[in-house]
């Protein structure tokens, strides 16, 4: 892409970001690295879908906030009302797969020679390094389904389902809970970055080679599926792999901060309970032990503040967001492996040989 046109384009982002505070330090840092990595592609495709997902993630998010205060909590004892800047990881999470992929395919375009031509050619006479492309294009698809899914289902003013258990009714904001709402803003997500990159991407239009209007279209249609799959997907990864915390005395779930992880034992207790404190000055024997037995005490009396609800404490937010990324891609690039006849085998060989010259 031209530099003359990426760099004004990511000041500007940075800018925005800044001034509305939507990303942390950090996370400004990762996404002038990720807008790198993506603008060094000769096409401009992948740097739009880049822009396009900041831009509608961004909008999404600060559509819910409101509702979303009265139906969740936050880990760090503030409102979820007002939208926290992401961090480091978060942008990552959502981008670093097609940050290896990018200029992955950009380096096997210069070396075949066909950086300058903006041709992406069809399944007739397909390049191994084209299958790539619905790598990127379905990690966009996937990342945006899930965000307009997560941030725009918890409005619905149906109860959630878990998708584990269709059965089950849970608190909004549970890992793996869907609704009909929450599918049909993931078809969104998935569809503006399936149109734009059917918009964008230098199809071949001559030759045999080429790609008709109808093929365009089912490639725009295949890659919103392949974004409501990696939506759903990530439902089912968070029911599986990510502990929903409920607050016991509210009944809502609790968000952590940054997308990590939510304790379920609440730390620093002992600060958080003034009359545990003046109870062990009073009594006898060591403060500190006096403390824990008396905030334990307190415990067994009123319960547990804090209880997982559904899943296991393996992954964070972050860490299901990388693991659902990651698998769309492979499955999109193994399917067009499939569907043009192009060997798995010989796209990592010519992988391998780039780490190894």
């Amino acid at each position: 892409m031209k530099i003359y046109i990426s760099l004004p384009v990511t000041l500007a982002l940075v800018l925005r970001a800044y001034s509305r505070k939507s990303l942390t330090p950090f996370g400004i840092f990762a996404a002038v690295l990720t807008a790198a990595a993506h603008a060094v592609h000769p096409w401009s495709v992948f740097f739009a879908l880049l822009v396009v997902f900041f831009l509608a993630g961004t909008a999404v998010t600060k559509v819910k906030h409101n509702v979303k205060s009265k139906l969740t909590l936050s880990s760090a004892g503030g409102s979820t009302a007002i939208p926290k800047p992401r961090n480091h990881v978060q942008v990552f999470a959502n981008s670093i797969v097609a940050s290896i992929l990018v200029p992955l395919h950009a380096y096997f375009l210069y070396k075949e020679g066909r950086a300058e031509e903006q041709c992406w050619q069809n399944g007739a006479r397909p390049r191994i390094s084209d299958i790539l492309v619905f790598g990127i294009v379905g990690n966009y698809a996937a990342v945006a389904a899930d965000t307009f899914s997560s941030e725009l289902g918890i409005l619905s003013p149906k109860k959630p389902r878990l998708i584990t258990a269709p059965w089950k009714f849970v608190p909004p904001g549970t890992n793996g809970a869907i609704t009909s709402s929450g599918i049909n803003a993931g078809l969104i997500g998935g569809f503006v970055i399936s149109t734009t990159a059917a918009l964008l991407l230098p199809f071949c239009t001559t030759g045999p080679n080429a790609w008709s209007f109808r093929q365009r279209a089912d490639f725009s249609i295949l890659m919103t599926f392949v974004g409501l799959f990696g939506s759903l997907l990530d439902s089912l990864l968070g029911a599986l792999l990510q502990a929903s915390v409920l607050d016991v005395r509210s009944g809502k779930i609790i968000e952590a901060e940054g997308g990590g992880k939510v304790p379920v034992q609440v730390s620093g207790s002992l600060h958080m309970n003034p009359e545990a404190r003046l109870r062990a000055r009073m009594g006898d024997g060591d403060g500190d032990k006096a403390v824990e037995h008396t905030v334990k005490a307190a415990g067994k009396h009123k319960g547990e503040s804090r209880r997982v609800e559904v899943g296991r404490d393996v992954l964070s937010n972050n860490g299901v967001n990388l693991l659902m990324a990651l698998t769309t891609s492979g499955v999109a690039i193994a399917g067009a492996a499939w569907a043009w006849d192009v060997p798995l085998s010989e796209l990592w060989a010519q992988v391998r040989g780039i780490y190894q010259s």
